[in-house]
């Protein structure tokens, strides 16, 4: 590891990943607690509409390949930070426009910051922590955001239920805040740089292929739970801000508690066996969904669905294990956009789906978590570079 300008102990990578882990909960995760609430009781959303929403947040992932191509203009570490600039205002001024065209606006600007950060952090987590140490520092990362998560939506809480503040002051509170940080960032570390000089321009190799596949599925996924699990608690079981701002705060509970040992789980069983154990909970867990009649009940699913996906950094590091050093920058760039295809469409068709139906919804979800389980199976006990695929 070269650091360049460091003169205290504390200016290290490490840190850094540290500092950004508590940024993105305090911005994104406060947006997306309030979302359901605030576009239903402020611009009269319906699945419709929210479905819309969520698929323009996702064309920026979609686009996320070309981070690549701005590498070449810019650093890596101060394009992260730029990156978090446009998140964490994005989420300030959300609470000032509340219609279709005006949330649509501001989510795009949130996400096109959002999107390039998730990238570039993937990137430089990969590039900067040795094969070694990865699955337990992400892991850790996770537990130490889940911590800041547990702090934000404490606050949140506080703020929507004792002190009554409208949702417009609630995310300016949370955007500045974030962006403070950002800024200290910004100002206290130096330039650190990766062993291996990165490539600048696209990156598709045959034997990524399984990679390729799995971040497809995860990210099709996902979406079930991002858009419609949250929704569903809003409109069918009639959530307030603050009993959702309070499944979060248990949310996080667990990931803080778990996080890091989840990581080490997967340091110790390996990437093949964490995702298998993965993905057959999560087909319980959909149908489930599409089952349950019980605000108790579907808490509780919606918990522990959020707790499965901590152990979804194992696709980080079966990449991180196969992969040529000098394709990290390229490849997380590529692996966003691959994503995200499904996430373009998904949220704003499954969301007339929703209309009709929304046991259909998950019972897709769950056909999906099948056939990331079929993909799984194909994971080498031991991964690397020539025993990519089993």
């Amino acid at each position: 590891m070269i650091k360049e300008r460091a003169s205290h102990s504390w200016q290290t990578p490490k840190t850094l990943l540290m500092l950004v882990a508590i940024v993105l909960p305090i911005s994104f995760a406060s947006w997306q607690a309030l979302l359901n609430n605030f576009v239903i009781e402020k611009a009269n959303f319906t699945g419709a509409e929210i479905g819309l929403l969520q698929s323009v947040r996702e064309i920026p992932g979609f686009l996320a390949f070309t981070a690549v191509f701005i590498l070449l203009f810019l650093r890596e570490q101060k394009f992260m930070v730029l990156s978090l600039v446009m998140l964490t205002i994005g989420v300030a001024i959300t609470g000032f426009f509340p219609s279709v065209s005006g949330l649509l606006c501001t989510t795009l600007l949130m996400s096109i910051g959002f999107h390039y950060f998730e990238t570039l952090k993937q990137s430089l987590s990969l590039q900067w922590l040795s094969k070694e140490e990865a699955p337990e520092v992400l892991g850790k990362m996770i537990s130490v955001g889940a911590l800041a998560s547990l702090i934000t939506y404490g606050v949140l809480w506080v703020l929507l239920e004792q002190v009554g503040l409208a949702y417009k002051w609630v995310y300016v509170i949370a955007g500045t805040t974030a962006l403070a940080i950002v800024i200290f960032i910004w100002l206290a570390f130096p330039a650190f740089e990766g062993k291996t000089r990165q490539n600048k321009k696209l990156v598709l190799r045959k034997r990524y292929w399984l990679y390729y596949a799995l971040v497809f599925m995860s990210g099709a996924r996902r979406q079930i739970f991002v858009v419609f699990a949250g929704f569903l608690m809003v409109e069918k079981f009639g959530y307030s801000a603050a009993d959702i701002t309070l499944l979060f705060l248990i949310n996080y509970a667990f990931n803080w508690l778990f996080a890091k040992r989840i990581g080490r789980f997967i340091g110790v069983v390996g990437e093949r066996k964490a995702l298998i154990f993965e993905y057959v909970g999560l087909i319980l867990v959909f149908v489930s969904y599409a089952l349950v009649e019980t605000a108790e009940v579907a808490a509780g699913l919606y918990v522990i669905d959020h707790l499965f996906f901590a152990l979804a950094l194992a696709i980080k590091t079966y990449f991180q294990k196969i992969a040529d050093p000098a394709d990290i920058a390229s490849t997380a760039g590529v692996s966003f956009t691959i994503s995200h295809i499904a996430a373009v469409f998904i949220p704003v068709s499954f969301g007339l789906l929703w209309l009709i139906s929304p046991a259909s919804v998950f019972y897709a979800g769950a056909a999906m978590a099948v056939v990331s389980l079929l993909l799984a199976f194909n994971i080498p006990e031991h991964p690397e570079q020539g025993n990519e695929v089993r």
